[in-house]
């Protein structure tokens, strides 16, 4: 009753007039920078600071986080039509988003999209209202030997993300791995594969290898096979109408999804495009046509869009109750809320209960919004793909330019645009697959510096990964993930005969 009394209070405050604009306004423009590739939440928030400096606290966290999920939103619309991530929270839609769009189900993937990361907005929104509390004493337990294991189970999600072959899967996650840890090591100084390069001091952008795997490998892919040229008129946008099988069909993704999204973003240093990976793996895992994904599987665009939105919700646990942000994004918001005057803490439920729960009473006004704004765009969006195929290719080349430059005004990062677009055609070419070598590369920094602090804290004992019930437990089921598809490949190979 109190959680509800709670809301309700906070609905006092969402639903002043100067608050519903504010949550508009801030899910609108989220939605139009997550289309942008490049450009991203963290730097709207960042030049959104002095705007909210003489706002109320809560007006002002509301309109910065409406902007911070509705990007998340928004970014599945360039992932889906152009394999062009908005965000880096969207990379798991394009894996089957973009071969729905090829196939003239634009329209379909930006409604199952849609649908999806209002259910897991939503319930995620809920859970932050009824377990807040509690969800932060939970995060507190984490260590860095819990950490480093719930990134190792992460990183074997690269057996259900490799089917062909899991050596080259493997290989593109130590490819991913390695390049996750070029730059200046924080802890000893020292410069890791930068081979004197000055421009390499500060490490690789995650949105530079993603473009370039992504985007820019499809426009060359495309113009290899003779793309830029004239092609047979397609569908493009297709119904966005569900049909009642479809909808059974991924109620059970973005259910489940929505809750381990949610959790996921709970965690500080996880966020939305873990989520959203662990989601895309554990459906493509549990699915009887988990074959098919990565080829325009509905739930491979459902499962990803739920846990990104429900991760991108949890996130405000840490950040609210610990004033620990979990992201790059979350730390803005933390600046901005220490420059309007709130000390985000355990505290903060009993000093400042207004901007808590009229934050989270606005999700619920925000996800709405959401939902009506981008549903009568599809058509128009969508109509993206009826552009002839040259000028389309084009456009993507652009879109990646421009966001890549806008990030660091660097000349050096186009040409790390181009190089890696190199390496993801190739990658195409061999049968490579590019989802674990993202995967690796998001994970991987995460990884090493939690083993490292877990050492130092236990002076060199590699028993301290076994010692805590959550990182064993942890561990236990990343072997578990990794060794039983390898048995079951194994049987397959064996002869009825010889087995009997």
């Amino acid at each position: 009753m109190d959680a509800f009394n709670n809301l309700m209070y906070g609905f006092g405050i969402a639903l002043e007039p100067i608050n519903i604009a504010y949550v508009f306004a801030g899910v609108f423009a989220g939605t139009i920078i997550g289309m942008l590739p490049g450009l991203g939440p963290i730097s709207a928030l960042a030049l959104m600071i002095p705007i909210t400096f003489a706002m109320e606290p809560s007006s002002g966290l509301i309109l910065m986080a409406g902007v911070y999920y509705g990007a998340i939103f928004g970014g599945s619309t360039s992932s889906i039509l152009l394999n062009a991530p908005g965000v880096a929270g969207t990379v798991a839609t394009s894996f089957d988003g973009y071969p729905m769009a090829k196939k003239g189900l634009a329209g379909k993937a930006l409604a199952i999209a849609a649908y999806s990361s209002f259910v897991g907005g939503t319930v995620s929104v809920i859970f932050l209202m009824l377990v807040a509390p509690l969800l932060s004493k939970v995060a507190v337990s984490f260590g860095p030997a819990e950490y480093f294991a719930l990134m190792v189970l992460g990183l074997t999600a690269v057996v259900s993300l490799s089917d062909k072959s899991l050596i080259k899967g493997l290989i593109a996650a130590v490819v991913g791995v390695i390049i996750s840890i070029v730059g200046i090591d924080m802890q000893t100084g020292t410069e890791r594969f930068t081979f004197g390069s000055v421009q390499l001091l500060d490490g690789i952008d995650f949105l530079v290898v993603a473009l370039g795997i992504f985007a820019l490998a499809e426009v060359f892919y495309m113009l290899l096979r003779g793309g830029g040229g004239k092609e047979a008129p397609r569908n493009a946008i297709g119904s966005l109408k569900l049909t009642r099988s479809e909808v059974k069909e991924i109620a059970g993704p973005v259910g489940r999804s929505s809750v381990l999204g949610f959790f996921t973003g709970v965690l500080p240093g996880a966020g939305a495009t873990i989520g959203s990976f662990l989601g895309y793996s554990m459906e493509k895992r549990i699915a009887k046509d988990g074959h098919t994904f990565g080829q325009g599987n509905i739930k491979g665009v459902a499962a990803p869009e739920a846990a990104n939105n429900a991760a991108c919700t949890g996130s405000f646990v840490p950040l609210l109750t610990l004033g620990v942000p979990g992201s790059g994004t979350t730390a803005v918001l933390l600046g901005a809320l220490l420059v309007m005057g709130v000390n985000p803490g355990p505290m903060m439920l009993t000093e400042r209960p207004d901007v808590f729960w009229g934050v989270v009473a606005s999700m619920y006004i925000g996800n709405i919004f959401l939902l009506v704004l981008n549903l009568p765009l599809i058509p128009l969006i969508a109509k993206i793909l009826d552009l002839p195929k040259p000028l389309l290719l084009s456009l993507i080349l652009i879109f990646c330019m421009i966001g890549v430059y806008g990030m660091s005004f660097s000349i050096f990062d186009l040409l790390l645009l181009l190089g890696f677009g190199l390496v993801g055609l190739g990658m195409r070419l061999f049968g490579f697959p590019a989802a674990p070598l993202i995967l690796a590369l998001i994970l991987g920094n995460i990884m090493e510096e939690s083993m490292r602090r877990a050492l130092q804290i236990s002076g060199g004992d590699w028993m301290t990964f076994i010692d805590k019930p959550i990182s064993l437990g942890l561990l236990v089921v990343a072997v578990l993930s990794l060794g039983l598809p390898l048995l079951k490949k194994r049987r397959k190979k064996v002869p009825p005969n010889v087995a009997s």
